[in-house]
């Protein structure tokens, strides 16, 4: 079972103590919660990952990279391989040459193309390397429309459809969506307009009936990547486009300049991290490919904008920075504004104008956290209702949460924070007119939620009017009177799917680290060793501790001088969101999980563990 991650976007707080931008609560009751919620909320299994013996990794790294490579199926040097060369073949993307085929078509032609994005941080960076990836290739007639998330919902609908007919395009090319749009299809072929999908969410029984789709993950593709996201999706497209224009001679014929696609790999990395899919080799070629770029001062000047604002150093950049400082920043137009904003802000090429959009960014995901603060506490104490009805100890197979004022494009979030704290499947439902709901699912290891989901449609016909989604993360839209009749539904379906073993919070941990071993030099080589992400987790360690000291920063973090057990030389250590935790702030032996991290302070890098779990002993 993969352990549930609680990581942090950045451990490096500033001076005052500057939480990072988006980080995952532990699984610790605090002291303010009951003694039944304590009790329920209940102590994990902290378990070592398995080593295989066979693993035979180069002898010049550190026997700790070694274990926690090997214990991540990394076995070979073959497999730490980043290079773009071994990327999987565009040809072996079904449909890739039928897209390239319609784009070229209408560019030849001067027909219009509109680009259909997505209001997420996928959806933006695949919208802004579609376009960049065009327009360099020589395209004059192709713009962009994304839907606004609360007047129109998610993908290619009939409305979005009509909206998009008054630019008059010719060509509809969908991006990180569509595969599930068949009333969008059929309208815009009423309508004369041809449709390339491109996309991975999980198909549907039937595909919808578009001139030519492009998803990993449609019935009988055989690519080999089932987890390459929409803007690695979009990226296999352009790839092929630009093959087939140059064996066209289309480059040299108008004297443009053949472009160098790997120039926008740093979209590729940004969506593709930010949409938490698996860093399977192909993944991790494409994000070490644009996390290079990225440190080297090689990518987007939005991107450059972000950052600044982010306050994250470009050399030292992690994929972690990407999922949990970039990716809150473009997500959080989406979901309080217009999702248009973070993409002109890839789109941009004047450092000024994408530093102003940066900024706008930055003020509206200030603005998400605070919604997000109000919206957590309400569904903890509804949770804290809910659980006061069950026997002690006793927890529902899952939580499905509904609140009058809750925001819509926050309900993700809290269903996420829901999730980590009593590791149960989620999800955060908002109103979305008088009649209508809109949901915001994730779940667990042992559960996939879309086919959850697709379980509670197939018994119940009428119950669910749309859904769609990922193993882990999924959205959904209900009548309003069918929330009660869904929420037994679910609860049904998840306590028949899920297994005792998948009800146990674990925590997976690469072993213990001996004082020697917490050092900066092997720090520095786990955090350039390998982009690390969903299915391929940090490094996380487990060990015994004197409190040595402690302070608290930033008003709710807990800065620890710790020195491990049968040590004499102390580490720091900080951990976040920690002042209502007893062992944080009055124990002196504690045993933790741990992410071994780099302090950078006026320029000097200490090393120093950022603490994700612990308990007084």
């Amino acid at each position: 079972m993969t352990a549930p991650e609680y990581r942090c976007a950045d451990p490096r707080a500033d001076g005052q103590g500057k939480r990072p931008d988006s980080c995952y609560h532990p699984p610790m009751p605090t002291l303010q919660e009951s003694v039944a919620a304590r009790a329920r909320a209940a102590r994990p299994r902290i378990a070592v990952r398995k080593v295989p013996a066979d693993a035979l990794l180069p002898d010049e790294l550190h026997a700790v990279t070694r274990r926690v490579l090997a214990a991540r199926g990394i076995t070979s040097p073959a497999l730490l391989e980043t290079s773009l060369a071994g990327v999987l073949p565009v040809s072996s993307l079904a449909g890739v040459e039928a897209a390239a085929v319609l784009i070229a078509e209408a560019m030849t032609s001067g027909a219009r193309m509109l680009v259909i994005g997505d209001f997420d941080a996928d959806g933006a960076t695949s919208t802004a390397l579609a376009l960049r990836a065009l327009r360099a290739m020589g395209a004059t007639a192709v713009d962009y429309l994304v839907p606004n998330r609360f007047a129109f919902g998610y993908g290619l609908t009939p409305e979005i459809v009509d909206l998009a007919m008054q630019r008059d395009p010719r060509l509809i090319i969908t991006v990180d969506n569509g595969i599930s749009s068949h009333a969008g299809v059929a309208r815009a072929q009423e309508r004369g307009v041809k449709v390339v999908i491109t996309d991975h969410h999980l198909a549907g029984a039937d595909l919808p009936a578009a001139d030519a789709i492009v998803n990993p993950n449609q019935p009988g593709d055989g690519f080999a990547s089932k987890a390459l996201a929409g803007v690695g999706v979009i990226f296999y497209v352009m790839s092929a486009l630009r093959r087939l224009l140059r064996a066209r001679d289309w480059f040299a014929i108008r004297g443009i300049g053949e472009p160098n696609l790997a120039s926008l790999l740093d979209l590729v990395a940004v969506g593709t991290v930010a949409d938490v899919v698996a860093l399977d080799h192909n993944n991790r070629r494409l994000v070490a490919q644009g996390l290079a770029r990225i440190r080297a001062g090689q990518c987007q000047p939005g991107i450059t904008a972000l950052l600044a604002v982010a306050g994250r150093q470009r050399a030292r950049l992690t994929a972690s920075d990407l999922g949990f400082a970039l990716g809150p920043r473009l997500n959080a137009a989406g979901r309080l504004a217009d999702m248009s904003l973070g993409i002109e802000c890839l789109l941009a090429d004047d450092p000024v104008r994408c530093q102003e959009l940066a900024a706008r960014l930055d003020a509206l995901n200030r603005e998400r956290r605070e919604i997000e603060q109000d919206m957590r506490d309400t569904a903890f104490a509804r949770v804290e209702r809910e659980l006061e009805q069950l026997s002690e100890g006793e927890l529902p197979p899952a939580f499905c949460l509904f609140e009058e004022d809750w925001h819509q494009g926050v309900v993700g979030i809290v269903a996420a924070r829901i999730k980590d704290r009593f590791h149960r499947p989620t999800i955060a439902f908002a109103a979305a007119d008088a009649a209508t709901l809109k949901g915001s699912a994730r779940s667990i290891a042992g559960l996939h939620i879309r086919d959850a989901l697709d379980t509670v449609a197939a018994r119940y016909p009428g119950l669910l009017t749309r859904f769609g989604g990922h193993a882990m993360a999924a959205g959904l839209v209900i009548a309003r009177d069918a929330l009660t009749p869904f929420r037994a539904a679910f609860m049904q379906v998840v306590d028949a799917a899920l297994d005792l073993r998948a009800r146990e919070r674990l925590i997976e941990v690469d072993g213990e680290l001996a004082p020697g071993e917490l050092c900066l030099d092997l720090a520095r080589e786990l955090a350039r060793i390998m982009p690390w992400g969903q299915a391929c987790p940090e490094p996380r360690f487990a060990g015994r501790f004197q409190v040595d000291d402690r302070r608290v920063v930033g008003g709710r973090h807990v800065r620890l001088v710790l020195t491990p057990h049968g040590a004499r030389k102390s580490v720091s250590a900080i951990a976040f969101d920690a002042i209502d935790h007893a062992w944080a702030t009055q124990a002196d032996h504690i045993s933790a999980v741990y992410k071994l991290d780099i302090n950078d302070w006026g320029g000097v890098e200490s090393v120093q563990l950022v603490i994700d779990y612990a308990e007084a002993n």
